[in-house]
Protein backbone atom coordinates (compact mmCIF):
# COMPACT_ATOMS: atom_id res chain seq x y z
CA UNK A 1 0.00 0.00 0.00
CA UNK A 2 1.17 3.61 -0.19
CA UNK A 3 3.15 4.67 2.73
CA UNK A 4 3.09 8.12 3.90
CA UNK A 5 6.86 7.86 4.84
CA UNK A 6 7.54 7.39 0.79
CA UNK A 7 6.74 11.21 0.63
CA UNK A 8 9.63 12.50 2.93
CA UNK A 9 12.23 9.71 1.51
CA UNK A 10 11.47 11.14 -1.85
CA UNK A 11 11.59 15.01 -1.02
CA UNK A 12 14.68 15.30 1.41
CA UNK A 13 16.69 11.95 2.13
CA UNK A 14 17.73 9.65 -0.79
CA UNK A 15 17.52 10.06 -4.97
CA UNK A 16 18.04 6.31 -5.91
CA UNK A 17 15.94 4.19 -7.92
CA UNK A 18 16.75 0.19 -7.75
CA UNK A 19 15.75 -2.09 -10.41
CA UNK A 20 16.55 -5.24 -8.46
CA UNK A 21 17.60 -8.45 -10.73
CA UNK A 22 17.36 -11.07 -8.17
CA UNK A 23 17.02 -14.29 -9.48
CA UNK A 24 19.39 -17.28 -10.35
CA UNK A 25 18.46 -17.71 -13.44
CA UNK A 26 18.31 -14.72 -16.37
CA UNK A 27 14.77 -15.47 -17.76
CA UNK A 28 13.43 -12.55 -15.95
CA UNK A 29 15.79 -10.04 -17.38
CA UNK A 30 13.51 -8.79 -20.32
CA UNK A 31 10.75 -7.71 -18.63
CA UNK A 32 12.39 -5.30 -16.87
CA UNK A 33 15.90 -4.38 -18.12
CA UNK A 34 14.52 -1.90 -20.93
CA UNK A 35 12.50 0.16 -18.41
CA UNK A 36 15.58 0.46 -16.61
CA UNK A 37 17.23 2.03 -19.47
CA UNK A 38 14.55 3.88 -20.29
CA UNK A 39 14.28 5.45 -16.97
CA UNK A 40 17.70 5.86 -16.41
CA UNK A 41 17.65 8.32 -20.11
CA UNK A 42 14.83 10.00 -18.90
CA UNK A 43 14.45 10.68 -15.15
CA UNK A 44 18.03 12.58 -14.67
CA UNK A 45 16.92 13.92 -11.20
CA UNK A 46 17.41 9.90 -9.93
CA UNK A 47 20.31 7.43 -9.60
CA UNK A 48 18.83 4.66 -11.64
CA UNK A 49 20.56 1.62 -10.09
CA UNK A 50 20.70 -1.96 -11.69
CA UNK A 51 21.18 -4.30 -8.78
CA UNK A 52 22.50 -7.84 -9.93
CA UNK A 53 22.79 -10.90 -8.12
CA UNK A 54 25.76 -12.03 -10.46
CA UNK A 55 27.77 -11.27 -13.22
CA UNK A 56 25.44 -13.25 -15.76
CA UNK A 57 22.73 -11.37 -14.90
CA UNK A 58 24.54 -8.08 -15.35
CA UNK A 59 26.06 -9.53 -18.63
CA UNK A 60 22.07 -9.96 -19.90
CA UNK A 61 21.18 -6.64 -19.01
CA UNK A 62 23.69 -5.40 -20.65
CA UNK A 63 22.58 -7.04 -23.53
CA UNK A 64 19.53 -5.69 -23.91
CA UNK A 65 20.79 -1.90 -23.59
CA UNK A 66 22.05 0.62 -25.73
CA UNK A 67 25.12 1.71 -24.91
CA UNK A 68 24.08 5.42 -24.14
CA UNK A 69 21.27 3.24 -21.51
CA UNK A 70 24.47 1.40 -20.21
CA UNK A 71 26.37 4.51 -19.55
CA UNK A 72 23.50 6.60 -18.11
CA UNK A 73 22.85 3.87 -15.29
CA UNK A 74 24.64 2.76 -12.13
CA UNK A 75 25.68 -0.81 -11.21
CA UNK A 76 25.56 -2.57 -8.03
CA UNK A 77 26.63 -6.27 -7.50
CA UNK A 78 24.40 -8.07 -4.63
CA UNK A 79 27.05 -11.28 -4.34
CA UNK A 80 26.84 -12.63 -1.31
CA UNK A 81 30.83 -13.15 0.42
CA UNK A 82 31.90 -16.61 -0.79
CA UNK A 83 31.87 -18.33 1.87
CA UNK A 84 28.66 -17.74 2.72
CA UNK A 85 27.83 -18.75 -0.36
CA UNK A 86 29.57 -22.41 -0.47
CA UNK A 87 27.96 -23.28 2.48
CA UNK A 88 24.23 -22.77 1.22
CA UNK A 89 24.94 -23.88 -2.52
CA UNK A 90 23.42 -27.11 -1.41
CA UNK A 91 20.21 -25.67 -0.31
CA UNK A 92 20.03 -23.21 -2.83
CA UNK A 93 19.21 -25.68 -5.23
CA UNK A 94 16.12 -26.75 -3.47
CA UNK A 95 15.29 -23.46 -2.48
CA UNK A 96 16.12 -19.98 -3.67
CA UNK A 97 17.49 -19.11 -0.31
CA UNK A 98 20.72 -17.30 -2.30
CA UNK A 99 17.54 -14.90 -3.28
CA UNK A 100 17.03 -14.15 0.32
CA UNK A 101 19.86 -14.24 1.42
CA UNK A 102 21.42 -11.14 -1.19
CA UNK A 103 18.36 -9.14 0.18
CA UNK A 104 18.95 -9.19 3.53
CA UNK A 105 22.86 -8.52 2.90
CA UNK A 106 22.66 -5.86 1.40
CA UNK A 107 19.02 -4.75 3.09
CA UNK A 108 20.83 -1.53 3.96
CA UNK A 109 21.39 -0.59 0.51
CA UNK A 110 18.24 -1.14 -0.61
CA UNK A 111 16.43 -0.08 1.86
CA UNK A 112 18.42 4.32 1.27
CA UNK A 113 16.09 4.15 -1.87
CA UNK A 114 13.04 5.61 -2.90
CA UNK A 115 11.71 3.05 -4.70
CA UNK A 116 12.62 -1.00 -5.75
CA UNK A 117 11.37 -2.30 -9.19
CA UNK A 118 11.09 -6.12 -9.20
CA UNK A 119 9.96 -8.38 -11.49
CA UNK A 120 9.37 -11.02 -8.72
CA UNK A 121 7.51 -11.42 -5.26
CA UNK A 122 11.01 -11.97 -2.90
CA UNK A 123 11.38 -8.68 -2.20
CA UNK A 124 8.83 -7.92 -0.75
CA UNK A 125 9.78 -9.87 2.48
CA UNK A 126 12.41 -6.85 2.61
CA UNK A 127 9.36 -4.57 3.11
CA UNK A 128 7.19 -7.18 5.70
CA UNK A 129 10.74 -6.86 7.89
CA UNK A 130 11.06 -3.32 7.44
CA UNK A 131 7.71 -2.63 8.30
CA UNK A 132 7.36 -4.83 11.06
CA UNK A 133 10.36 -4.00 12.85
CA UNK A 134 11.74 -0.99 12.17
CA UNK A 135 8.56 1.13 11.10
CA UNK A 136 9.80 4.77 11.99
CA UNK A 137 12.56 4.23 9.41
CA UNK A 138 11.92 5.29 5.80
CA UNK A 139 11.08 2.72 3.92
CA UNK A 140 10.98 2.78 -0.24
CA UNK A 141 7.61 2.15 -2.27
CA UNK A 142 7.84 -1.24 -4.23
CA UNK A 143 6.91 -1.80 -7.61
CA UNK A 144 6.23 -4.57 -9.62
CA UNK A 145 6.59 -5.57 -13.27
CA UNK A 146 5.28 -8.99 -13.65
CA UNK A 147 7.34 -11.21 -15.30
CA UNK A 148 4.65 -12.89 -17.48
CA UNK A 149 0.94 -12.56 -18.38
CA UNK A 150 -0.35 -16.47 -17.78
CA UNK A 151 -3.69 -16.70 -16.56
CA UNK A 152 -2.71 -19.34 -13.50
CA UNK A 153 -3.27 -18.16 -9.64
CA UNK A 154 0.34 -17.23 -9.17
CA UNK A 155 -0.12 -13.96 -11.56
CA UNK A 156 -2.43 -12.34 -9.09
CA UNK A 157 -1.05 -14.00 -5.84
CA UNK A 158 -2.81 -12.65 -2.61
CA UNK A 159 1.38 -11.40 -1.97
CA UNK A 160 0.81 -8.65 -4.52
CA UNK A 161 -1.20 -6.43 -2.23
CA UNK A 162 2.18 -5.37 -0.45
CA UNK A 163 3.62 -3.84 -4.01
CA UNK A 164 2.65 0.14 -4.12
CA UNK A 165 2.69 -0.19 -7.68
CA UNK A 166 1.83 -2.88 -10.34
CA UNK A 167 2.94 -2.43 -14.15
CA UNK A 168 1.36 -4.73 -16.38
CA UNK A 169 1.27 -5.79 -19.83
CA UNK A 170 -2.66 -5.17 -20.46
CA UNK A 171 -6.12 -4.83 -19.34
CA UNK A 172 -6.40 -8.16 -18.60
CA UNK A 173 -3.86 -8.17 -15.78
CA UNK A 174 -5.70 -5.07 -14.27
CA UNK A 175 -8.96 -6.67 -14.39
CA UNK A 176 -7.27 -9.81 -12.90
CA UNK A 177 -5.89 -8.93 -9.84
CA UNK A 178 -8.77 -6.56 -8.86
CA UNK A 179 -11.32 -9.64 -9.44
CA UNK A 180 -8.67 -11.33 -7.15
CA UNK A 181 -8.99 -8.58 -4.56
CA UNK A 182 -5.18 -8.21 -4.76
CA UNK A 183 -5.15 -4.58 -6.57
CA UNK A 184 -7.04 -1.70 -7.09
CA UNK A 185 -7.32 -0.09 -10.94
CA UNK A 186 -5.41 3.31 -9.14
CA UNK A 187 -2.35 1.04 -8.25
CA UNK A 188 -2.20 -0.58 -11.56
CA UNK A 189 -0.65 1.07 -14.93
CA UNK A 190 -1.03 -0.54 -18.02
CA UNK A 191 2.59 0.04 -20.12
CA UNK A 192 2.28 -3.12 -22.79
CA UNK A 193 4.48 -6.18 -22.40
CA UNK A 194 7.82 -4.83 -22.42
CA UNK A 195 9.32 -8.21 -23.38
CA UNK A 196 8.28 -8.12 -26.77
CA UNK A 197 10.48 -4.87 -27.45
CA UNK A 198 13.46 -7.37 -28.04
CA UNK A 199 11.41 -8.29 -31.41
CA UNK A 200 12.02 -5.17 -32.64
CA UNK A 201 13.76 -5.55 -35.90
CA UNK A 202 13.99 -9.69 -35.69
CA UNK A 203 12.83 -11.86 -38.18
CA UNK A 204 12.19 -15.88 -37.10
CA UNK A 205 15.74 -17.60 -37.33
CA UNK A 206 15.43 -20.93 -39.07
CA UNK A 207 16.47 -24.14 -36.82
CA UNK A 208 16.65 -26.81 -39.29
CA UNK A 209 17.66 -26.55 -43.01
CA UNK A 210 14.96 -29.51 -44.06
CA UNK A 211 11.49 -27.23 -44.91
CA UNK A 212 9.88 -29.48 -42.23
CA UNK A 213 7.38 -28.01 -39.41
CA UNK A 214 8.88 -27.30 -36.65
CA UNK A 215 7.55 -27.75 -32.86
CA UNK A 216 8.33 -26.03 -29.63
CA UNK A 217 8.00 -28.57 -26.93
CA UNK A 218 8.11 -25.85 -23.46
CA UNK A 219 7.06 -27.57 -20.84
CA UNK A 220 7.39 -25.46 -17.14
CA UNK A 221 8.91 -26.89 -14.20
CA UNK A 222 6.40 -26.98 -11.53
CA UNK A 223 6.13 -30.99 -10.41
CA UNK A 224 2.86 -30.90 -10.33
CA UNK A 225 1.97 -29.19 -13.65
CA UNK A 226 4.89 -30.03 -15.49
CA UNK A 227 4.51 -32.32 -18.25
CA UNK A 228 7.66 -33.33 -18.84
CA UNK A 229 7.96 -35.62 -15.29
CA UNK A 230 5.31 -37.96 -16.73
CA UNK A 231 4.59 -37.64 -20.53
CA UNK A 232 8.19 -35.86 -21.92
CA UNK A 233 10.00 -38.85 -22.77
CA UNK A 234 6.79 -40.34 -25.21
CA UNK A 235 6.90 -36.90 -27.10
CA UNK A 236 10.60 -36.78 -27.51
CA UNK A 237 10.00 -40.29 -29.13
CA UNK A 238 7.78 -39.54 -31.48
CA UNK A 239 9.98 -36.72 -33.05
CA UNK A 240 12.54 -39.11 -32.81
CA UNK A 241 10.75 -41.94 -34.82
CA UNK A 242 9.15 -39.30 -37.12
CA UNK A 243 12.22 -37.51 -38.09
CA UNK A 244 11.20 -37.67 -41.85
CA UNK A 245 7.82 -35.44 -41.32
CA UNK A 246 8.42 -33.16 -38.07
CA UNK A 247 11.70 -31.12 -36.33
CA UNK A 248 11.30 -30.25 -32.77
CA UNK A 249 12.61 -27.42 -30.53
CA UNK A 250 12.49 -28.86 -27.07
CA UNK A 251 13.08 -26.08 -24.73
CA UNK A 252 12.17 -25.82 -21.62
CA UNK A 253 11.46 -23.52 -18.59
CA UNK A 254 15.14 -22.87 -17.83
CA UNK A 255 14.87 -23.79 -13.96
CA UNK A 256 13.57 -27.60 -14.87
CA UNK A 257 16.80 -28.49 -15.97
CA UNK A 258 18.17 -25.97 -13.11
CA UNK A 259 17.66 -28.02 -10.61
CA UNK A 260 17.41 -31.95 -9.80
CA UNK A 261 14.61 -32.01 -7.71
CA UNK A 262 11.73 -30.12 -7.60
CA UNK A 263 9.31 -28.86 -5.22
CA UNK A 264 6.01 -27.41 -5.44
CA UNK A 265 5.16 -25.56 -2.25
CA UNK A 266 1.45 -24.55 -3.15
CA UNK A 267 1.01 -28.11 -3.73
CA UNK A 268 3.17 -29.85 -1.77
CA UNK A 269 4.30 -31.95 -4.38
CA UNK A 270 7.94 -33.10 -4.70
CA UNK A 271 9.49 -34.75 -7.36
CA UNK A 272 13.39 -35.49 -8.90
CA UNK A 273 13.44 -34.73 -12.74
CA UNK A 274 13.65 -37.13 -15.94
CA UNK A 275 16.85 -36.93 -17.53
CA UNK A 276 16.76 -36.72 -21.18
CA UNK A 277 18.07 -40.15 -23.38
CA UNK A 278 21.31 -39.51 -24.85
CA UNK A 279 20.02 -40.65 -28.23
CA UNK A 280 17.80 -37.49 -28.83
CA UNK A 281 20.95 -35.62 -28.80
CA UNK A 282 21.97 -36.86 -32.09
CA UNK A 283 18.36 -36.64 -34.05
CA UNK A 284 18.73 -34.39 -36.88
CA UNK A 285 15.66 -33.26 -36.38
CA UNK A 286 15.76 -32.34 -32.47
CA UNK A 287 17.27 -29.53 -31.26
CA UNK A 288 17.51 -29.80 -27.18
CA UNK A 289 18.31 -26.34 -25.43
CA UNK A 290 18.02 -26.65 -21.28
CA UNK A 291 20.07 -23.50 -20.11
CA UNK A 292 21.03 -21.03 -23.28
CA UNK A 293 19.76 -17.78 -23.27
CA UNK A 294 17.87 -18.49 -26.43
CA UNK A 295 15.09 -20.35 -23.43
CA UNK A 296 14.30 -16.50 -22.49
CA UNK A 297 14.87 -14.33 -25.50
CA UNK A 298 12.34 -14.94 -27.45
CA UNK A 299 14.34 -17.13 -30.52
CA UNK A 300 12.07 -20.45 -30.82
CA UNK A 301 8.98 -18.96 -29.52
CA UNK A 302 9.17 -16.04 -32.44
CA UNK A 303 10.55 -18.97 -34.67
CA UNK A 304 8.42 -22.04 -34.23
CA UNK A 305 5.86 -23.27 -36.46
CA UNK A 306 3.86 -25.14 -33.24
CA UNK A 307 3.91 -24.36 -29.70
CA UNK A 308 3.14 -28.02 -27.20
CA UNK A 309 3.19 -26.82 -23.87
CA UNK A 310 1.04 -27.08 -20.54
CA UNK A 311 1.39 -24.33 -17.64
CA UNK A 312 3.69 -21.63 -18.85
CA UNK A 313 2.93 -18.12 -19.77
CA UNK A 314 5.61 -18.25 -22.71
CA UNK A 315 2.52 -19.18 -24.84
CA UNK A 316 1.65 -15.60 -25.04
CA UNK A 317 5.13 -14.51 -25.94
CA UNK A 318 4.77 -17.76 -28.96
CA UNK A 319 0.83 -15.74 -29.46
CA UNK A 320 2.90 -12.42 -30.57
CA UNK A 321 2.31 -14.09 -34.12
CA UNK A 322 -0.53 -16.50 -33.79
CA UNK A 323 0.08 -20.10 -34.54
CA UNK A 324 -1.29 -23.45 -33.62
CA UNK A 325 -1.57 -24.59 -29.58
CA UNK A 326 -1.86 -27.54 -28.05
CA UNK A 327 -1.43 -27.81 -24.39
CA UNK A 328 -1.30 -31.17 -21.78
CA UNK A 329 -3.32 -31.34 -19.05
CA UNK A 330 -1.74 -33.14 -16.39
CA UNK A 331 -4.04 -32.00 -13.18
CA UNK A 332 -6.61 -29.98 -13.14
CA UNK A 333 -9.91 -31.39 -11.68
CA UNK A 334 -12.60 -29.73 -13.82
CA UNK A 335 -15.80 -32.07 -15.14
CA UNK A 336 -15.59 -33.14 -18.93
CA UNK A 337 -16.99 -30.63 -20.87
CA UNK A 338 -16.41 -27.50 -18.58
CA UNK A 339 -14.27 -24.77 -19.25
CA UNK A 340 -10.16 -25.08 -18.59
CA UNK A 341 -8.99 -24.11 -16.18
CA UNK A 342 -6.50 -21.50 -17.22
CA UNK A 343 -7.85 -19.18 -19.83
CA UNK A 344 -4.79 -19.69 -21.90
CA UNK A 345 -6.13 -23.03 -22.69
CA UNK A 346 -8.35 -21.56 -25.04
CA UNK A 347 -6.02 -21.25 -27.38
CA UNK A 348 -5.74 -24.51 -28.97
CA UNK A 349 -6.52 -28.11 -28.02
CA UNK A 350 -6.39 -29.35 -24.39
CA UNK A 351 -5.21 -33.09 -23.36
CA UNK A 352 -4.34 -35.13 -21.04
CA UNK A 353 -0.90 -37.82 -22.41
CA UNK A 354 1.27 -37.72 -24.73
CA UNK A 355 -0.84 -40.38 -26.70
CA UNK A 356 -3.97 -37.99 -27.34
CA UNK A 357 -1.37 -34.97 -28.49
CA UNK A 358 0.22 -37.29 -30.74
CA UNK A 359 -3.19 -38.03 -32.30
CA UNK A 360 -3.77 -34.20 -33.34
CA UNK A 361 -0.17 -32.97 -34.33
CA UNK A 362 -0.84 -33.84 -38.20
CA UNK A 363 -3.68 -31.18 -37.91
CA UNK A 364 -1.75 -28.64 -36.49
CA UNK A 365 -2.20 -26.47 -39.97
CA UNK A 366 -6.19 -26.91 -39.57
CA UNK A 367 -6.47 -26.21 -35.63
CA UNK A 368 -4.41 -22.66 -36.22
CA UNK A 369 -6.43 -21.40 -38.33
CA UNK A 370 -9.37 -22.73 -36.23
CA UNK A 371 -8.25 -21.26 -32.96
CA UNK A 372 -6.93 -17.89 -34.68
CA UNK A 373 -9.28 -15.26 -33.77
CA UNK A 374 -9.62 -16.61 -30.30
CA UNK A 375 -5.55 -15.91 -30.29
CA UNK A 376 -5.82 -12.65 -31.68
CA UNK A 377 -8.47 -11.32 -28.81
CA UNK A 378 -7.05 -12.54 -25.91
CA UNK A 379 -3.24 -11.00 -27.16
CA UNK A 380 -4.96 -7.91 -27.60
CA UNK A 381 -6.33 -8.24 -23.60
CA UNK A 382 -3.27 -9.43 -22.10
CA UNK A 383 -0.47 -7.08 -24.20
CA UNK A 384 -1.99 -3.55 -24.82
CA UNK A 385 -0.48 -2.13 -28.14
CA UNK A 386 -2.53 0.54 -28.17
CA UNK A 387 0.30 3.40 -27.52
CA UNK A 388 2.92 2.50 -30.52
CA UNK A 389 5.74 3.09 -28.37
CA UNK A 390 7.83 0.67 -26.98
CA UNK A 391 6.42 -0.60 -24.09
CA UNK A 392 9.79 -0.11 -22.16
CA UNK A 393 9.69 3.75 -23.04
CA UNK A 394 5.96 3.33 -21.51
CA UNK A 395 7.30 2.42 -18.18
CA UNK A 396 9.90 4.87 -17.55
CA UNK A 397 7.42 7.30 -18.15
CA UNK A 398 5.02 5.63 -15.80
CA UNK A 399 7.27 4.74 -13.03
CA UNK A 400 9.20 8.17 -13.36
CA UNK A 401 5.29 9.79 -12.73
CA UNK A 402 4.66 7.87 -9.95
CA UNK A 403 8.01 8.34 -8.14
CA UNK A 404 7.43 12.09 -8.57
CA UNK A 405 3.91 11.63 -7.18
CA UNK A 406 5.72 10.20 -4.05
CA UNK A 407 7.27 13.49 -3.34
CA UNK A 408 4.05 15.67 -3.47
Amino acid sequence: MNNPRHQKAAASVKSDVIFLFNHDAGHQVAHLAGIAGAFALREKAYRAIVAFGSDVTRKEVERLLTPEQIAALHWRSLALPEWLETLTSGLNRLVPVHRILRLYWHNAFLRKSVAIVSTERTCLTLKRHWTKFRRRKHCPAFVCVPHGAGDRNVSFHPAFRDFDLLMVSGQKVVDQMVDAGVSTPERCRIIGYPKFDILRGRTPETFFDNGKPTFLYNPHFDPHMSSWFDHGADILEFFYQNADRYNLIFAPHVMLFYKKVHISPEYRVTRTRPDIDPKYYDAPNIRIDVDSARLFDMSYTLSADVYIGDVSSQVYEFLHRPRACFFIDTHSVVAPGAPPEYDFWNNGPVVRTAKQLIALLPDHAQIAAQYRKAQEQRMAYTADQSDPRPASDRGGEALGRYIESLAG
